[in-house]
């Protein structure tokens, strides 16, 4: 006996899209501390408002002298690393899920940034990057004479 099924095809395309997230997932996400370690990226939010870009980043356990920030053709590059407070033998620890090592994250910038004029502070493991807009990029009230 043969049976007729409805086609759905937003349920299949949803389906579809889950299986593909979750391998892509497994495939690019480490499953123990020790395949972590140097793929550690801080999760950022960058903001724009009216006159500047502010770019917020998690940062914990690092110091401001791990930090390093630097803003060249249009990209900001934000790197460091977190040091292992002590090493830690593998095969006596119960669970490890912190990430230690390098990291390297570069954002392109869509504006113009004044760039003698940023400002970086760091606390409580977070980074505040304010990045001034240069003046050409400020939005501007035009003003329209009658002919």
């Amino acid at each position: 006996m043969v049976s007729v099924t409805r086609w759905e095809p937003y349920r299949d395309m949803m389906s579809f899209q889950s299986s593909l997230s979750r391998i892509l997932n497994d495939a690019f996400t480490p499953h123990s501390a020790a395949e972590a370690v140097g793929a550690w990226l801080p999760p950022v939010d960058i903001v724009e408002e009216t006159d500047r870009l502010v770019l917020r980043a998690e940062l914990p356990g690092l110091r401001a002298e791990d930090i390093d920030i630097k803003v060249e053709n249009g990209t900001l590059i934000l790197r460091g690393e977190k040091k292992q407070e002590k090493e830690v033998n593998t095969e006596s620890a119960h669970r490890l899920e912190r990430y230690y090592g390098t990291f390297a994250r570069s954002f392109v910038l869509p504006v113009s940034i004044a760039a003698d004029a940023i400002q970086a502070r760091y606390k409580d493991g977070v980074l505040e990057v304010v990045l001034p807009k240069a003046e050409e990029a400020k939005p501007r009230k035009i003003k329209i004479v009658e002919a």
